[in-house]
């Protein structure tokens, strides 16, 4: 027995048969047909979140882990604008979350009844296509209709540029009746992926760029990363004429490869940067942390510039974009180094070697100023970073956390995400937890401060919370990142207006929440905090206070020493 709206039958008996896995649900009274559905199919894994904002960004979090596609159910009204942020995160992550939500027949709409808003396009400029799937199916071929939507809806959604898409589900009382179906009875459009090739022609004339001895640049933003790709860019990089630089969210590793992009940077003389400007640049992935890098970039615009990805538009975050190539950037990579057989080839040049130089001055500028540096945010990054262990997974909160992670080698962490598809400050701990359930065998640590934590505190108050969900609050007073960022730190209202101090009662929400809870107030505190917290055997909260004022002036100095 199920729900006796067919349109629900069908639209869980398509997901299913799509392969669908994973779905998080949030209770209403128009969604109880989805809601039954849903419950009573024994194929899909179900969460049950109330508060509909954490429960999309939770989705996120299982999406980037599962690089599958997620279902979110909610209700009728308000609840399914509180999808938008987590939707529009998982649009520029291009993450194949299914939004479906119940809403009112819709000659209901706009009559002054309860919960009848105009959901369907709601939410159009943020998921690649919306459905509207009516009241009730009363023939064949509206049967048919709606098989087809549903399938449109799930292929969509994996076809690259993977991304979001909203099925609205119109449905009229009684919403609570039963009746028997036979599950496995939809016809399911099955989406036969495609490799795309660049012509042996083009490729070799692309190659040629890379075996000229110009100066090659390789770039990495926000990128699930593959073997396949981390095997044919490590390839690349024995190249002389070469550099990759990889963001910390990059999640490809390499011997070669320069994760700290800042710092390296920095290390460079300004008189002589034109010299590590590269001729060609190559960039992938999503949208870099690193302005520095940006802006060197477009100071020192190479002559070819290359964006590989399957994009819903061009991307030229440089400005100076010559070749879109719209591929996976597994195959294109692993096609180019199949081209130019790097193995056998004799260049002559110094431009690696110039990287790897500024490289390794600026660790040793680096690790230099840490040490002598009082206790402050980059001191307790210093400690943290090394110390997670090989069985976890990192996610950050966007601000503070991502910025001084990015001035760190993180190639120990197995992998790391934030979301920074739109960069908003909400929803990181959600999505951590959402990250935490999704692989049962693996851990998850979330590095989050005081500010990012009070905007999204139903993250914490979860059934779902386990041993494998560790955060970590940096305690510095509220938007630590607007003493740093220059504007807001030069204005009178800054205290008030931008970094609105928040005394956050972490014990207490803490004990609120089943966390067990750790204190750090110096780096002592930290380095004997952090071994028991990792190995406590329940959720836990490590709260590490630090000094808010002299974070800003550090940090500036940091900069400073590094030059």
């Amino acid at each position: 027995m199920t729900t006796d709206h067919l349109e629900c039958q069908m639209i869980v008996d398509v997901l299913v048969k799509h392969g669908v896995k994973n779905a998080v649900l949030s209770p209403g009274s128009r969604n109880a047909p989805l809601l039954v559905a849903f419950a009573r199919q024994k194929n899909i894994r179900k969460w049950v979140v109330v508060d509909e904002r954490s429960a999309a960004f939770m989705a996120v979090g299982v999406a980037q882990q599962t690089d599958e596609p997620v279902a979110i159910v909610c209700t009728s009204g308000s609840a399914v604008l509180n999808y938008a942020p987590a939707v529009a995160e998982a649009y520029y992550q291009q993450l194949p979350l299914i939004v479906v939500s119940g809403d009112r027949p819709i000659e209901w709409i706009d009559q002054n009844d309860s919960q009848t808003i105009r959901q369907v396009g709601s939410l159009a400029h943020i998921v690649k296509r919306t459905y509207d799937v009516p009241a009730k199916i009363g023939s064949d071929v509206e049967r048919w209709w709606v098989n087809r939507m549903v399938n449109d809806a799930v292929v969509t959604a994996v076809r690259g540029p993977q991304g979001p898409v909203h099925i609205n589900v119109q449905l009229r009382e009684p919403l609570c009746g039963e009746a028997e179906y036979k599950a496995g009875c939809e016809r399911c459009v099955e989406n036969v992926e495609v490799v795309r090739r660049v012509s042996d022609s083009a490729m070799s004339q692309l190659g040629e760029f890379i075996t000229s001895g110009k100066r090659v640049m390789f770039v990495v933003g926000i990128c699930k990363g593959s073997e396949r790709l981390n095997s044919a860019l490590n390839t690349l990089s024995e190249l002389p004429n070469v550099v990759v630089l990889t963001e910390t969210i990059a999640n490809l590793h390499g011997e070669k490869f320069i994760p700290t992009i800042d710092r390296t940077l920095q290390a460079v003389p300004y008189d002589k940067r034109a010299d590590y400007a590269p001729e060609v640049l190559i960039y992938f992935g999503g949208a870099l942390v690193t302005r520095m890098l940006k802006q060197f970039l477009r100071n020192f615009p190479a002559d070819e510039q290359w964006r590989i990805g399957v994009d819903n538009e061009i991307v030229d975050t440089m400005q100076h974009l010559t070749h879109a190539i719209d591929m996976e950037p597994a195959d294109f990579f692993e096609q180019l180094v199949g081209t130019i057989k790097a193995d056998n080839m004799i260049l002559k040049s110094d431009y690696a070697q110039k990287w790897r130089i500024a490289e390794s001055e600026a660790k040793k500028r680096h690790e230099n100023y840490i040490e002598q540096i009082e206790w402050c945010d980059l001191k307790a990054f210093s400690k943290i970073l090394p110390s997670i262990p090989a069985n976890y997974n990192l996610q950050l909160s966007n601000g503070t956390s991502i910025r001084y992670a990015q001035l760190f080698d993180c190639q120990n962490i197995r992998k790391s995400n934030c979301n920074r598809g739109v960069a908003g400050i909400d929803g990181s701990t959600s999505t951590a937890l959402g990250a935490s359930v999704a692989v049962e065998d693996v851990n998850t640590v979330l590095i989050t401060g005081d500010m990012s934590l009070s905007y999204d505190l139903n993250g914490l108050a979860s059934q779902y919370n386990s041993h494998r969900f560790k955060v970590i609050v940096m305690c510095n007073g509220g938007g630590g990142i607007f003493r740093f960022i220059k504007g807001p730190s030069d204005l009178p209202e800054l205290e008030q207006y931008f970094e609105v101090n928040r005394n956050l009662p972490i014990d207490k929400y803490a004990a609120a929440f089943g966390f067990d809870c750790f204190s750090a107030y110096n780096e002592d505190d930290l380095v004997s905090a952090l071994p028991k917290f990792w190995n406590n055997d329940k959720a836990s909260i490590l709260a590490v206070y630090t000094p808010n004022k002299i974070n800003a002036t550090i940090l500036r100095g940091y900069f400073h020493a590094i030059r």
